[in-house]
């Protein structure tokens, strides 16, 4: 397997995705703001996209992948029986979830945004749009089963390519609700179950030479299954432990006006770093690591985890100092127009700053995890992030009333480092990793590398400051020139200090 290449195609299709994503919401943002409708439709979305984004990006395959590998690597007949036990079950748990939740909907709602039951208004159309809305669950889990088929073959972009269809519906159906004069909020609600309907064909089209899908309620529940189910509820919790702080700080948001579509577009900007740095590498690496895992090389696993994490810092930590640097910068750049006014700038990128001391963290737990998932270990990271939520939990309760919403990026980022330390410490204790010479080396130089970039941007941010007012109208070019600059700058510096070459985490 070559790391590079694999991670470029899955991260291209990825970062298409984010964009059109950007595009999206930029669009929201204009036709919505910060309003009553964008905080209603926010929380009917981001249920169904938090789970998502549990399934997809990576907690499914975490539990799924190394079972089904090593099943295919002995008997690929014995492990399509597994995949179709496995594919049947997960059809009759969604549809049954999912009829429950529709049922039970305005319970739902008080559990994710109990701050919504002070207005009534904001409550009844949060769970009209939230019925409409939760479909998407059911197709967009189904589809990512059929993605975990496909990575396990080493075939990444299909599966990266999908979500692509979700933005593409989005933006169509608000120029739809434009040119028919529709409801925006309706027709985005609309919008995201179709999308998730249409994600699952393409990928049942794409797996179909790998694997055929029959549906059956006769399912044999034998020790492959059990062992497997055992292995996801804990890997849906631990894989997921960041979307699901972000789905806690929802709950808390939700008491102060605004501040759920604060926390959401600042959200959507980290996150497009987190889809490479973390979800590409980890999403990658999993399927290779299980397989060296499962004939024991240690010198092809310390090697890939090596070469990992050092792709994951490379990318993550100069987004970090760039967010931190450039957040309002950011925030009016792509959102500050229309309905999202200066006040909602201002507050949106206070929280993307919070959020960019997380983001080096984000990423790594995404392959600090994939350490102890090839090695069908998923108890071990479900306690520790057990322990991370509780905190995030804490932090952001306790401080609330004080600081407001500001305190959830804080507690985020707190909770998600020290959960960082916290994998670490049990990865050294069981020795499943060490830093090897390349590491080493490159490390510091790619800190050093770092540092330059950061007062390059600094001095364009200083010099270019006039560009960003509010009422600029080509604020994004600049920015756009401004992140072109920097990204050339830190190549550069990493090139010639040797921090990083692609030529050496090339993996045959």
């Amino acid at each position: 397997m070559n790391l590079i290449a694999s991670t470029s195609t899955f991260g291209f299709f990825t970062l298409i995705s984010r964009i059109l994503g950007y595009v999206r919401d930029i669009l929201i943002a204009i036709f919505l703001g910060t309003s009553l409708f964008a905080d209603a439709f926010f929380v009917a979305f981001r249920l169904p996209n938090t789970f998502r984004r549990l399934f997809a990006e990576g907690t499914f395959n975490a539990a799924f992948i190394p079972s089904y590998a090593g099943a295919l690597a002995e008997n690929k007949t014995e492990a399509d029986s597994f995949a179709k036990n496995v594919f049947n079950l997960l059809f009759i748990i969604l549809l049954i979830f999912v009829l429950v939740a529709e049922i039970f909907m305005p319970q739902l709602i008080f559990l994710i945004a109990p701050g919504f039951y002070n207005d009534p208004e904001k409550l009844k159309l949060a769970v009209e749009l939230s019925r409409i809305t939760f479909p998407f669950l059911f197709f967009i889990c189904l589809a990512s089963f059929f993605a975990a088929i496909l990575n396990s073959y080493n075939k990444f972009a299909a599966a990266a390519a999908a979500p692509i269809i979700l933005n593409v519906v989005l933006i169509g159906s608000l120029f739809f609700s434009k040119l028919f004069n529709t409801s925006d909020v309706l027709i985005l609600s609309y919008g995201v179950s179709l999308a998730g309907f249409l994600q699952l064909v393409l990928l049942l089209f794409f797996v179909r030479n790998n694997f055929k899908p029959i549906l059956s309620i006769k399912i044999k529940i034998d020790k492959k299954i059990k062992f497997f189910f055992q292995k996801l509820l804990p890997s849906i919790f631990s894989s997921g432990v960041t979307q699901i702080n972000i789905l806690v700080g929802t709950i808390i948001a939700s008491f102060q006006a605004g501040a759920v579509s604060y926390l959401y577009y600042a959200d959507r900007v980290y996150q497009m770093n987190l889809a490479v740095a973390g979800i590409a590498v980890g999403t990658v690496m999993l399927p290779e690591l299980s397989k060296h895992v499962k004939n024991n090389n240690l010198g092809q696993i310390n090697n890939l985890q090596n070469r990992a994490l050092e792709l994951c810092l490379f990318l993550s930590v100069p987004a970090a100092v760039a967010l931190i640097l450039a957040s309002e910068e950011i925030i009016t750049s792509l959102f500050g127009y229309g309905s999202f006014d200066n006040l909602s700038v201002v507050n949106t990128a206070i929280a993307l700053t919070f959020f960019a001391f997380g983001v080096p963290a984000f990423s790594i737990l995404k392959i600090f995890s994939n350490f102890f998932f090839a090695r069908n270990d998923t108890k071990t990271p479900f306690y520790l992030s057990v322990v991370s939520v509780f905190l995030n939990i804490t932090i952001s309760v306790s401080l609330f009333s004080k600081l407001g919403f500001i305190i959830i990026p804080i507690a985020t980022s707190i909770s998600s480092w020290i959960n960082v330390f916290m994998h670490y410490y049990f990865i050294k204790k069981r020795d499943l990793y060490i830093f090897d010479n390349k590491f080493i080396y490159k490390f510091p130089r790619m800190i050093l590398s770092v540092v330059v970039m950061g007062l390059a941007l600094y001095l364009l941010l200083g010099f270019f400051s006039d560009k960003f007012d509010y009422n600029e109208s080509w604020k994004f070019i600049y920015l756009f020139i401004i992140v072109i600059i920097s990204l050339i700058i830190y190549f550069l510096i990493s090139n010639i200090s040797g921090a990083f070459k692609f030529k050496d985490i090339k993996l045959k």
